[in-house]
């Protein structure tokens, strides 16, 4: 477990003794003031925070929207005994700090203090993310967001055409952009459109732009969007919905790497990769007629299949975490994580809205929520059946028990090694076979 602790103060050039210490026995990182220490929160994630505020003499306000916003690690806050006189100070640590000291400061209590909130830290699921995690942006350690991550950098370092299939609400353009921001295009633009979401009339001039007086009403010439992303990448989401007469204006320019504009006679090169995304499988779309057969080979060149939430069942409680810091500055200042029952309520939604879902029912019960903690009313997840679950272990565990039974039996073992090797008596083994359904050896291997 990392042992990474951030350390703000004011100024690092008299630290007391009993933190330096502690530099002994954790890594901590030394900052002067918040914008250090944002600037040093947005290169690595720690999961433990020291303020040092003895010092401190900016607005609590300012502290406040710091915290808020930084609300990942797990704060321990220092300060001066008169400062509990404020209680807009005590409002702000009980807020914010797992635990607080004053001075003067006890090294042994402070290195006790400090394993107990990384402690804390790893229990949330708070540790330090994989690297390429972190940079993706896409969360989660079961086995299929893993394979992505690791086909995503794969396929970043080649230039042909992507297609990304999924279920709505899956992710589908931060798997877009984690692709272009590990390719060789990253410093240059990436361009997202909705092909779903531009009315049919404009889509050939809002993809390719248009030429002075092309059409009534057109002004001066305009660049299009494909011509805007040169150097870069477009990701066109939601492409199976693109018209058919523009699927062949699109296949020109994946052809050539030109394009026209409306109302245009020269073509104009574009360099830009090309990512696609879809929730209806384009293979279908082409039996059916309603997708070109050649522009779907042009594009089904890199393929992604990105997970469907109920599908990465693992991930779905560090998503929620993830969520509910992220929007840290919109939640009520009283409500702090997920209490038990709403991680379970989490677990067993089937989330038919994937990641989209999650991230929209966390905001709403991050505001809306009474208590310190969010409940499955706050997610509005009250209706999980806790009963079913408990049947559904109750079935896994008997489904396991008459496995291990029929095997031991079926393998040739006496009912006397089976009851020696489970550790239970010759009359219990007789009433767990009868209680599955399994017959008793021939005589000659009974005992």
């Amino acid at each position: 477990m990392t042992r990474q602790v951030l350390c703000v103060a004011a100024t690092t050039a008299a630290l007391p003794a009993a933190l330096l210490a502690a530099d002994r026995t954790f890594d901590v990182c030394h900052v002067a003031g918040l914008a250090e220490a944002a600037a040093a929160l947005r290169e690595q994630h720690f999961p433990v925070g020291l303020l040092v505020l003895d010092s401190w003499t900016g607005p609590l306000t300012e502290l406040d929207h710091f915290l808020r916003r930084h609300s990942r690690p797990r704060w321990v806050a220092m300060f001066l005994p008169q400062a509990l006189e404020q209680a807009a100070f005590r409002q702000l640590v009980h807020d914010h700090c797992v635990d607080f000291h004053t001075w003067p400061l006890d090294a042994g209590r402070l290195s006790h203090t400090l394993g107990h909130a990384l402690g804390l830290a790893a229990l949330a699921g708070l540790g330090h993310l994989p690297e390429e995690c972190q940079a993706m942006r896409l969360t989660g350690r079961s086995t299929a967001i893993t394979l992505l991550r690791q086909q995503v950098l794969k396929v970043a370092g080649a230039d042909a055409p992507v297609l990304i299939w999924g279920e709505s609400g899956t992710g589908k353009e931060l798997v877009a952009r984690a692709i272009h921001e590990h390719s060789g295009r990253s410093n240059g633009p990436f361009v997202p459109i909705n092909c779903g979401a531009i009315p049919a009339s404009l889509v050939q001039s809002e993809l390719f732009g248009y030429e002075k007086g092309a059409f009534t009403g057109a002004g001066p010439g305009k660049c299009g969007l494909i011509e805007s992303a040169s150097g870069g990448s477009i990701f066109l989401d939601e492409i199976g919905d693109l018209p058919l007469e523009l699927q062949a204006n699109l296949l020109r320019f994946l052809q050539e790497k030109t394009i026209y504009r409306v109302g245009g006679t020269r073509s104009v090169p574009v360099d830009a990769r090309v990512i696609a995304a879809s929730h209806v499988k384009l293979g279908d779309a082409v039996e059916r007629g309603h997708f070109r057969e050649d522009l779907f080979y042009r594009l089904n060149v890199l393929t992604l299949q990105v997970p469907a939430l109920r599908e990465r069942r693992d991930d779905v409680v560090p998503l929620a975490e993830e969520v509910f810091h992220s929007y840290a500055t919109e939640r009520a200042r009283r409500v702090r994580g997920f209490s038990n029952s709403a991680l379970r309520a989490l677990r067993a939604h089937d989330w038919p809205g994937n990641v989209r879902e999650l991230l929209n029912r966390v905001r709403r019960a991050a505001v809306m929520a009474d208590g310190a903690l969010i409940q499955p009313h706050d997610l509005e997840l009250d209706g999980f059946d806790s009963a079913a679950i408990a049947e559904d272990l109750d079935t896994a565990r008997a489904s396991a028990e008459r496995l291990t039974l029929q095997g031991r039996i079926d393998a040739g073992h006496s009912i006397t090694s089976v009851a020696r090797e489970l550790g239970v008596s010759r009359m219990t083994l007789y009433r767990l076979m009868a209680k599955h359904g399994i017959q008793r050896p021939s005589r000659r291997g009974e005992d």
